[in-house]
């Protein structure tokens, strides 16, 4: 999978000393000649024959039951390391983790938030470097970035990307004889019919933050396409630039596709819309296409990019490296967790990544058998933009990401204008962000 990073820029953001989460451009990350590791088949030391237990920390509920496959299969090499997935509501996961960390405890295994928020628990010395972990060297560079501490070292195992695009309801575009749209033209005049048809066109809500800065970054793009950031990062554009405006404005212009009381809706309304077929489309990750086929087996559901709204601009789904496996620099049980980092690096682990959860695998060579993940694979492969806010913009205090959140959430109760959301978040950019000439 291919993903480009600015790598000093990351490695800034990375330094940030903010707790609070969620690649550069998009390039694929090359296998090394010998390809992908295989599960460890090393007799087992001595301090790894007697039984232990560890525990996992995470903010994926979702995933619990892929993950008791994914340790099963871990078990058959290692019958003596018993592993607790304990995953934490995603909304309280950091600050349960901050807090265990702090006090001297917190679980064995650290599902690292990406970029700045895992890179500063490394800098803060709460994990164990990886250097000694075989199998590292299957990943791109470029993607050990989301989990590489300021001191250059890499501190967790990336397991799986992330793309964002646009859901949509299969059987009701077919009742209504709609297409793919292929612009942005052609995408209104979709949620037009629908509308028209008292089909809610997109199921959105401004209730959770997190939700507007995706929303916010996975259709810009459409506006000021996939140069634009690079021109902030180099100080050539800031974030009152037309362009980000008119990025801000086109989220205001889609009110009248959402649902009446969208501004009291969160992800779980949101998805419910969906699977429910009350709503067409969602602009989501690809993370909640298992969730949504688990809730509705029937649900006939595809997806497609963002179209461009110029004539010569290219569709798009915006992508980043979706968390990392850490150990716990104060695991009692550091060379067992450290096996488990091992058979993260391994294509049986990818399989079951793609498979069980999924979404694109980190690891080369690794094909979904869901054809509807290996089409969101092969767009991510193809047309992706990274998640600026993510990957480039989640320093400050409070992170300028969070900034974007609360203004565009105060834009949605008409308290502030596109141009005044704009301000606030140049504002949160100019403490802490340098461009880099």
């Amino acid at each position: 999978m291919k993903r480009v990073f600015s790598g000093a820029l990351v490695t800034m953001v990375a330094a940030s000393s903010m707790l609070v989460a969620c690649s550069g451009n998009t390039a694929t990350p090359s296998a090394t000649p010998g390809g992908a590791s295989t599960a460890p088949t090393a007799a087992p030391t001595a301090a790894l024959q007697q039984k232990v237990k560890l525990t996992i920390g995470s903010w994926r509920t979702e995933d619990t039951e892929a993950y008791a496959k994914i340790i099963a299969e871990f078990k058959k090499s290692n019958p003596n390391i018993d592993i607790d997935f304990k995953p934490t509501k995603n909304t309280e996961y950091n600050t349960a983790l901050n807090t265990a960390l702090q006090s001297g405890n917190g679980p064995d295994i650290i599902h690292l938030r990406p970029y700045a928020a895992g890179a500063a628990l490394a800098d803060a010395g709460y994990l164990e470097p990886l250097s000694s972990v075989k199998g590292m060297d299957v990943f791109a560079k470029d993607t050990l970035l989301a989990a590489t501490g300021k001191d250059g070292k890499v501190y967790g195992v990336p397991t799986v990307f992330s793309s964002t695009q646009l859901f949509y309801n299969k059987k009701i575009f077919q009742k209504y004889n709609l297409q793919e749209p292929k612009t942005w033209d052609e995408l209104l005049k979709t949620a037009d019919t629908l509308k028209k048809n008292k089909v809610t066109p997109f199921a959105f809500g401004s209730k959770e933050g997190w939700i507007l800065s995706l929303t916010q970054g996975t259709l810009a793009p459409s506006v000021y396409g996939t140069d634009f950031i690079k021109k902030i990062l180099a100080g050539d554009a800031n974030f009152k630039s037309p362009e980000f405006v008119s990025s801000i404005k086109m989220l205001k212009d889609l009110t009248p596709y959402f649902a009446d009381n969208y501004v009291g809706i969160g992800m779980d309304d949101m998805r419910n819309m969906f699977v429910t077929e009350q709503a067409a489309m969602m602009v989501m990750g690809d993370w909640e296409y298992a969730v949504m086929k688990k809730t509705n087996p029937d649900l006939q559901m595809d997806v497609f990019p963002v179209p461009p709204m110029k004539a010569d601009g290219k569709a798009t789904v915006t992508t980043w490296v979706d968390g990392s496996f850490a150990v716990n620099a104060k695991s009692a049980h550091k060379a067992e967790a450290l096996k488990f980092m091992e058979f993260l690096t391994t294509k049986e682990f990818g399989a079951l990544a793609v498979n069980e959860l999924q979404k694109p695998s980190t690891i080369p060579g690794v094909a979904a058998k869901d054809p509807l993940v290996a089409k969101i694979a092969k767009n991510a492969d193809t047309i992706s933009t990274p998640y600026a806010a993510v990957v480039y913009f989640n320093a400050g205090n409070p992170t300028t990401k969070a900034t974007l959140e609360n203004s565009i959430q105060g834009m949605y109760l008409n308290k502030l204008t596109p141009e005044q959301v704009t301000e606030e978040v140049q504002k949160s950019a100019d403490t802490w962000f340098k461009p880099k000439k």
